[in-house]
């Protein structure tokens, strides 16, 4: 049986935190006897622009998907903005409940709004706005009574200047300026009792599950806590280190793939991913954690839905 990993970090701050952590549910669960049929399997909505959220709700309810992790990109509520922000003010808390309506008078629940705007830009004013952009994005949940986000700590790069010898999402400057924003962030879902999931990937600042892991214990806070997706860390990471460093903070599973050395995720079932060490993994770990098929749209959702599907019943 693969062990927790406690660190001194971890054991000296245990007194300050036990309590709060407390209050707030985990996605660590040991021995509790379920099997990957167990797993929830859930929707990213990111890719199907071209549907209203109505449509959506009720092609992926047809289709037996009753999560999904929303992002505001469909033909009725274009608003997302990837490692940015974008302008909601006109969502009224009235349109925000008839979006989240939409999908559950179909039968299907919230679990997350996706964020993704950029928490380490050096100017202050755009981290600033940015997070008051999250803000904005945690005040439409409340409206949807939705109190998961998730995001990625950003990336950013000056095209005018030459690359610097170390590359910026690992200046020692800007883990400091990551985690105090981190901490501004969870002071945020705090006063709207949420939490913030970080979402590692292996080029950006969040570049492997050793140091997700390292910055939220560095953080200490049970507002911030983590989203894994394997494929995003499949070129450093073996999907049982993902697992062994990251499993007391993961509350959501991503469900895409990738084929080795290359740079784009694919659908689930067409890259390298071990999907059956994955789900039981997921299982034996984080089985209160859904599975969110990412990366897939209109044409391509229903393949991966069928593959990660077979994996769970043959693995079960």
């Amino acid at each position: 049986m693969m062990q927790p990993l406690i660190t001194r970090r971890t054991l000296l701050k245990t007194g300050m935190i036990a309590a709060s952590f407390a209050a707030i549910p985990t996605g660590f669960t040991e021995n509790v006897g379920k099997t990957p049929r167990d797993l929830t399997i859930g929707m990213a909505t990111t890719e199907f622009p071209t549907y209203t959220n109505a449509r959506l709700a009720w092609e992926l309810a047809a289709e037996g998907i009753h999560t999904i992790q929303l992002f505001l990109t469909q033909s009725d509520s274009n608003y997302w903005k990837y490692n940015g922000r974008n302008d909601v003010s006109d969502l009224s808390a009235e349109r925000c409940r008839e979006i989240a309506d939409a999908y559950r008078s179909a039968g299907i629940s919230i679990h997350s709004i996706g964020v993704y705007t950029n928490l380490i830009h050096p100017d202050a004013a755009e981290r600033k706005a940015n997070l008051a952009y999250f803000e904005a994005m945690m005040r439409i949940g409340a409206h949807m009574n939705v109190h998961s986000f998730i995001t990625e700590a950003g990336y950013f790069y000056d095209p005018n200047k030459p690359a610097p010898a170390v590359e910026y999402h690992f200046q020692q400057e800007v883990w400091q300026r990551m985690t105090e924003t981190a901490k501004e962030l969870a002071a945020l879902a705090e006063q709207y009792d949420s939490v913030v999931l970080f979402e590692p990937f292996y080029r950006h600042f969040f570049a492997s599950a050793k140091r997700t892991r390292v910055f939220l214990e560095e953080i200490g806070s049970p507002r911030l806590r983590a989203l894994l997706d394997p494929a995003n860390l499949l070129e450093l990471n073996d999907v049982e280190e993902m697992f062994e460093q990251l499993h007391p903070f993961i509350d959501c599973l991503h469900a895409k793939d990738r084929k080795l050395h290359v740079d784009r995720g694919v659908p689930a079932g067409q890259g390298d991913l071990d999907y059956k060490t994955f789900v039981t993994l997921a299982a034996k770990y984080t089985p209160d954690a859904p599975l969110i098929l990412e990366y897939v749209g209109p044409d391509t959702y229903k393949p991966a839905l069928a593959h990660l599907r077979k994996v769970i019943q043959e693995t079960a």
